[in-house]
């Protein structure tokens, strides 16, 4: 899982190897901070709002999801109550939660060529996130991805309570990252090995059908070791950026794997930096943003903290790749993508593909109000088919 080098030199900057790319796309301690060059700082000519743009999408998200998950706890209750409360429509968007079902039904798309019938909303999302991370970096983990949002919630309140946040040595943070790497690789070669009919039984199976059910009763039935473990990343959160998307989110490893094919990446223009250091030093992903021109890490989520610390214009934007020009305004012209521009990508894909599912019925999984009324109410009994 070597991505290549995180540089790539612009057509005025020296041709310096900066990359130090470790396997899974950090980079190597580069020396000593920045210092500043004496270079003229040119001030940005408008204010940054790349981070109240992606906290507003990230709030609209999170309020989707809560929406999502308010309906779908009053539909189990239905069934959990026998009919008695009242009757919702199951939201097929709680399938975003189901994502290695939506590894297994893209899986069964491919091998068979035919959408799904159950938990086919899963597929279309793991889709809609897939796709823009290979158009827009790991947008998905920093603009909709709600643990991505409460996570960096939990280390920006550890950093105001604590003044700030603790980074783990390298040789720790190193093999700590590929843990992810290993669940993802786990995950991948046992729906791998899975054939398509396989797959089709899985998903068919009673503990496949109430995936979901048994997800939510997972969290509403926290044993003691749970709830330990869930106070133990929450405090993890707070005192390391990112913990978990950092170290353990197998999801977030392959939107990483993925985002390495995106033409669109953070970059530095040398000749309009003037090496104050301060994108470094926002980087959620500890990066050496001051140091490069080209950020091709995994690690890089297109947030723009970098960005939007950056005091100098045309110093650091997030586009597409440069033409070969004398001044920093021709470089960039039309090449560089706004916040804004992300927001209205983000929200065509994951329309695109919400609405051609439900304009062709695959967006729902059509099961009988009977078979749910008898899988609901005993999906804890429900076992793995594997098991």
């Amino acid at each position: 899982m070597s991505p290549q080098s995180e540089t790539e030199p612009l057509a005025d900057a020296k041709s310096v190897d900066l990359s130090g790319a470790s396997p899974i796309g950090g980079s190597r301690n580069l020396g000593k901070p920045a210092r500043r060059s004496g270079k003229k700082l040119i001030r940005r000519q408008f204010q940054d709002r790349s981070q109240w743009v992606r906290h507003s999408v990230q709030a609209i998200f999170a309020m989707l999801n809560l929406w999502i998950g308010i309906q779908f706890i009053l539909w189990t209750r239905y069934y959990e109550t026998a009919g008695k409360s009242p009757y919702v429509s199951r939201p097929a968007g709680v399938e975003g939660w189901l994502p290695i079902a939506g590894m297994m039904n893209t899986k069964f798309l491919i091998e068979t060529r035919s959408i799904p019938q159950i938990h086919p909303a899963a597929m279309f999302l793991f889709l809609a996130f897939l796709l823009s991370s290979i158009l827009l970096k790991k947008a998905f983990c920093s603009w909709l991805c709600p643990i991505g949002t409460l996570s960096e919630l939990l280390w920006k309140t550890g950093q105001k309570l604590l003044g700030r946040n603790i980074q783990l040595p390298k040789w720790l943070d190193l093999p700590l990252r590929c843990l992810k790497y290993v669940l993802l690789g786990f995950f991948a070669y046992v729906i791998g090995s899975m054939s398509a009919a396989a797959l089709a039984d899985f998903l068919h199976s009673p503990y496949g059908l109430v995936a979901d059910v048994k997800m939510l009763n997972f969290f509403r039935d926290l044993g003691e070791t749970g709830i330990i473990v869930i106070a133990l990343l929450f405090a993890l959160s707070l005192l390391i950026r990112n913990f978990w998307c950092r170290y353990l989110c197998p999801y977030g490893a392959l939107m990483g794997l993925a985002s390495l094919l995106s033409p669109a990446k953070i970059r530095r223009d040398a000749a309009a930096c003037i090496d104050c250091g301060k994108c470094a030093r926002a980087c959620p992903a500890n990066l050496h943003v001051d140091r490069l021109v080209q950020i091709r890490s995994v690690e890089c989520a297109a947030c723009m903290e970098c960005i939007a610390a950056c005091p100098a214009q045309n110093a650091l934007q997030f586009s597409l790749p440069p033409r070969r020009a004398a001044e920093a305004n021709d470089r960039w012209r039309s090449l560089v993508i706004t916040p804004m521009a992300v927001t209205l990508v983000l929200a065509c894909m994951f329309f695109g593909f919400v609405g051609y599912a439900k304009a062709t019925g695959h967006w729902k999984t059509n099961l009988s109000r009977s078979l749910y009324m008898e899988l609901v109410p005993n999906a804890n009994q429900l076992s793995h088919p594997g098991m």
